[in-house]
């Protein structure tokens, strides 16, 4: 069981980041002239290939798995964070560096192994996720943590 002190970090760090790149995710869906939905369901098949013919259970199920990876993520930083006290000291550094690690273990291990995408990416998607990554989940993450973890 996770006590209140991680716990309360995880929760809304987790929902506060996971609107924000979701809500991105799909302003970038609507601006490249695809539709919300679909996007979702694609998500949702990264562990349920099934889901892309699902319909709208497909695209909640998105919202889901979307939603878990980020609470794991968020999850992994604040235990790292809980053991190493330094990094809530500097919490644009450690923000940054989480960020990128996150854009890397998705956009370059995580996404071509499940969906056989090529690498490199291109530089306009390389940029979009990195702003993602660090702007939108790295740097509210490390701050949230420093504000719960140091009380």
């Amino acid at each position: 069981m996770i006590d209140g002190r991680i716990g309360k970090p995880i929760l809304i760090a987790a929902l506060l980041c996971g609107t924000l790149d979701i809500v991105f995710a799909m302003i970038l869906t609507v601006l490249r002239g695809r539709e919300i939905p679909n996007m979702l369901r694609y998500v949702a098949s990264g562990p349920f290939p099934q889901a892309i013919e699902w319909g709208a259970a497909g695209s909640a199920l998105g919202l889901a798995v979307h939603f878990t990876l980020m609470a794991i993520m968020i999850a992994a930083f604040v235990f790292i964070a809980r053991s190493r006290t330094h990094l809530l000291d500097m919490p644009v550094r450690a923000g940054l560096a989480f960020g990128v690690l996150t854009y890397f273990i998705m956009n370059w291990v995580v996404v071509p192994l499940r969906f056989h995408t090529p690498l490199p990416p291109q530089l306009l998607p390389i940029a979009t996720q990195l702003f993602a990554h660090v702007v939108l989940v790295g740097f509210p993450t490390a701050f949230i943590t420093r504000r719960y973890l140091r009380g």
